[in-house]
């Protein structure tokens, strides 16, 4: 009789050592007042590496929800003709701001992709040689962001471009990834005219 006691009383302190167990409607009643790794020197499990991560990233960045992307919601750029040869971008300036860009950088970007050349007029309204539709303008917005304005890895807009010598680098503000990103190569009028002058030069 006393060893059945004595068994009884060694299983009842053994259960109460056991860890809390977890319902299967997912509420868990626990008495730790941290994570299930506190106070412990083991070795973390997967699935603790997991919850961490993803609770350190919450933190970081409470709009990030798993399997959803954020959307980048730009203005349509105003774009009109000037004359018969010109099309003036009215809102480039104000679009530079919203992008959190040097005008100078985004000029040469457009000025380099549609192959032609511009300036910008006294009222801040970008003006360029030829004639280009609003859609046309867009899309180059669009290469524009995805290339210097999203995070390449978390698809984050807020985004710092810093130059480091003679090179370009996107610092991410919720991941905080650095990349460096593709300079601004010159457009096809360039390409065009050496090949004329080659050309010229043979005949």
């Amino acid at each position: 009789a006393l060893n059945l006691q004595h068994k009884h009383k060694r299983n009842a302190r053994f259960k109460s050592a056991q860890p809390d167990e977890k319902s299967t409607d997912g509420i868990t009643f626990s008495s730790q007042s941290g994570p299930a790794w506190a106070g412990s020197e083991r070795d973390y499990t997967y699935d603790e590496l997991l919850s961490r991560v993803f609770n350190i990233m919450r933190e970081k960045n409470p709009d990030m929800v798993a399997g959803e992307k954020r959307k980048f919601v730009m203005k349509p750029p105003q774009v009109v003709r000037v004359g018969t040869k010109k099309t003036s971008f009215v809102n480039f300036t104000d679009i530079c701001k919203l992008l959190h860009r040097q005008p100078k950088h985004l000029l040469a970007f457009l000025l380099a992709e549609l192959g032609t050349c511009g300036s910008i007029d006294g009222n801040n309204q970008l003006v360029i040689k030829g004639r280009f539709q609003q859609k046309q303008i867009e899309n180059v917005l669009r290469r524009y962001i995805k290339e210097y304005v999203t995070c390449h890895t978390c698809r984050s807009p807020d985004t710092i471009l810093q130059k480091d010598t003679r090179l370009y680098f996107l610092q991410c503000e919720t991941c905080h990834s650095r990349c460096s990103v593709a300079s601004i190569k010159t457009g096809f009028q360039a390409v065009t005219g050496k090949r004329a002058q080659l050309r010229a030069k043979a005949n």
